[in-house]
């Protein structure tokens, strides 16, 4: 089948890209390794409990600032249902609770009662950055990738601030901690800005360059903090409804192991299996070092960009430790979002954030519960091929880290139902991030902005997306980079791009917390509403026991029916349909009915995609 582009990953850069350009008629292919797509944005579950794979601090959705995936989902003209928090996060540090407020003025002063002698420097700081903020990233809306700003655009937007975007551009060429000592004296400020930094971009303020800090102090602030509601399986899935819904293919479990090149041009992409598919234009949206150490033959790139390529520093590696625990350990004030700074004089291994979704929205687990996942830096060397070693090492990580959480909340190992670990192996083996370096390249002086790999290659039809672009880490960015590579091909195939125009119609909802069973699905009607219910209660297990590999892909059938995609659903039923006996066979083999309980009705599941008009 002739494709005109082939999207390499379905991380949230690559099905952004392919979802806005399915939405313009193009026929797009989406290639992803993982049987699931998102990337490290998306969901798995243990038993009944729902657990974020790991990326579930959004930011983006807000009717103001930086707001990428507002503007995206109001592009593909694509519903979904968004949790906004009371608390962009709280940050823990040297013994207190730092709750960060979304408005700007109220944490300046919030954070002037921690730093008594700054307090005049503090609002100073804040009203300085929201004010070039407000005029750089908010008064003229600009969704595009800076290497893909048209000099156009780009002079309209000075001439509107001239201060502002002079100064803004200064901190091109200066680190954080420059801009900081303007306003501040106090070291232990300059330690929580580090702390915030490293939050955000995996750097200190002596790495981070100034106009990534610029921004990033504000506009979480301005756009505010959000969860999809009923988990991140749905930022993803909605994509991926948007991608079939108009034509697309997604090819999952399916890895690119090489670039196709005639005279010199890449043409298409060789898969695992052997198989080769062809089209006009790709886009690549894996990291720096995957594309020019492992697709691109060394014969058509040159010793001098490899070397580019190898020398980009990666952010730290990472572990995630995820625990169901007994929900009356968490008290009532707690953010769903907590930093916990174990050492503030530097970043070490007590450093790490505590995602607690579980307090705003009670479809992750039981009434009795709370999940909770929790990421942060690992120095250790890791090797999985020493099975013994490595068990061993997972178990005192992860005892490590209950240690950690045990000091911000006291009885927790006593309270955990359930716990388990990821590695940096287990990071890279699922989403393809080279060492477990969850945020790709780090955001420091010397590799960011225009330093990093940019929209468009060497190649006139290869182009990228992703954290390993210009706009580096974050789903905001690298959303926003997917759609730069989008419009950067909608100029090539002469179609309209997308643009943002005073007025567009809304499809993001936010709705009530804590968000409940009872309101998932609340817009739909009740025939569809009690399917995808229904769908919602499969496992997704990584090794189905309901049907054998290679027959019908029942769990990619209930994934796209509970997020609504019933058309992506049906396509996925009609590549390997069987008949009434062998579904009967399936749901007999249920993980559920190996546990005794009530199993997914498939034969109902299938029934109705089998028929439903779509």
């Amino acid at each position: 089948m002739g494709y005109d582009v082939i999207v390499i990953g379905g991380g949230l850069s690559g099905l952004t890209a392919a979802s806005l350009l399915a939405k313009r008629d193009l026929k797009v292919a989406v290639i992803e390794k993982s049987y699931n797509p998102g990337g490290s944005c998306g969901i798995f579950k243990r038993g009944s409990v729902t657990f974020d794979v790991g990326a579930a601090m959004l930011y983006g959705f807000g009717e103001k600032g930086f707001n990428t995936h507002r503007f995206v989902f109001n592009c593909l003209e694509e519903p979904i249902d968004i949790i906004q928090h009371d608390l962009l996060y709280c940050v823990n540090f040297k013994g207190k609770r730092i709750p960060f407020w979304p408005d700007v003025q109220k944490f300046a002063e919030e954070l002037s009662g921690v730093f008594p002698s700054e307090k005049e420097n503090i609002h100073r700081f804040y009203t300085d950055m929201q004010k070039l903020y407000n005029h750089v990233m908010v008064d003229t809306p600009s969704y595009v990738t800076a290497d893909e700003t048209s000099p156009k655009t780009a002079f309209k937007s000075v001439m509107k601030h001239p201060v502002s975007y002079i100064r803004f551009l200064s901190y091109l060429f200066k680190n954080a901690k420059s801009l900081l000592k303007r306003y501040f004296t106090d070291p232990e400020i300059f330690k929580f800005f580090d702390k915030l930094t490293s939050t955000y971009c995996y750097a200190t303020v002596e790495e981070a360059p100034a106009v990534l800090a610029a921004v990033m102090f504000v506009d979480n602030h301005v756009g505010g903090s959000y969860y999809p509601a009923g988990s991140t399986l749905f930022l993803p899935g909605k994509l991926e409804k948007v991608i079939e819904e108009n034509g697309g293919d997604m090819l999952l479990e399916s890895e690119v192991v090489s670039l196709l090149f005639e005279d010199g041009k890449p043409v298409g992409v060789k898969l695992k299996d052997g198989t080769t598919l062809n089209a006009p234009y790709i886009i690549y949206s894996g990291t720096v070092w995957n594309l020019y150490e492992k697709l691109i033959d060394h014969q058509y790139t040159t010793h001098k960009r490899r070397e580019w390529a190898r020398r980009q520093v990666p952010t730290y590696p990472s572990v995630v430790l995820y625990a169901v625990i007994d929900r009356g350990l968490i008290p009532d004030d707690t953010a769903p979002l907590e930093m916990l700074v174990g050492n503030p004089d530097h970043l070490d291994e007590s450093e790490v954030t505590a995602y607690i979704l579980s307090i705003d929205d009670r479809t992750l687990c039981a009434e009795d519960e709370h999940t909770v996942i929790v990421i942060g830096p690992t120095f250790e060397k890791w090797d999985s091929s020493d099975k013994v070693n490595y068990k061993q090492m997972k178990t005192k990580e992860q005892e490590r880290l209950v240690s950690v959480l045990e000091k911000r909340f006291p009885g927790f190992k006593q309270a955990i139902r359930y716990v388990e670990m990821a590695t940096p192996c287990t990071i890279e083996r699922y989403t393809m991030k080279n060492g477990g370096a969850v945020a790709g390249p780090k955001q420091m002086m010397g590799q960011h902005m225009f330093h990093r790999l940019h929209t468009r290659s060497e190649w006139d039809n290869l182009f990228c997306c992703g954290e390993s672009t210009v706009m580096g880490t974050g789903t905001p960015t690298v959303t926003t980079s997917g759609l730069s590579a989008a419009n950067a091909l909608l100029r090539k195939f002469r179609k309209e791009q997308f643009i943002y125009r005073e007025g567009m119609t809304n499809y993001v909802r936010l709705v009530d917390k804590p968000f409940t069973t009872d309101k998932l699905y609340e817009n739909y009607p009740e025939e569809e509403r009690n399917v995808m219910r229904k769908a919602m209660r499969c496992r997704l297990c990584e090794h189905p026991c309901c049907a054998p590999r290679g027959s019908t892909d029942i769990r990619g059938i209930m994934r796209r029916v509970a997020v609504g995609n019933f058309t992506g659903a049906r396509k996925c039923w009609l590549q390997a349909p069987v008949d009434m006996t062998a579904l009967k066979r399936y749901e007999k083999n249920c993980i559920y009915a190996l546990e005794n309980e009530t199993v997914v009705p498939i034969q109902e599941i299938v029934s109705y995609i089998s028929e439903v008009s779509v």
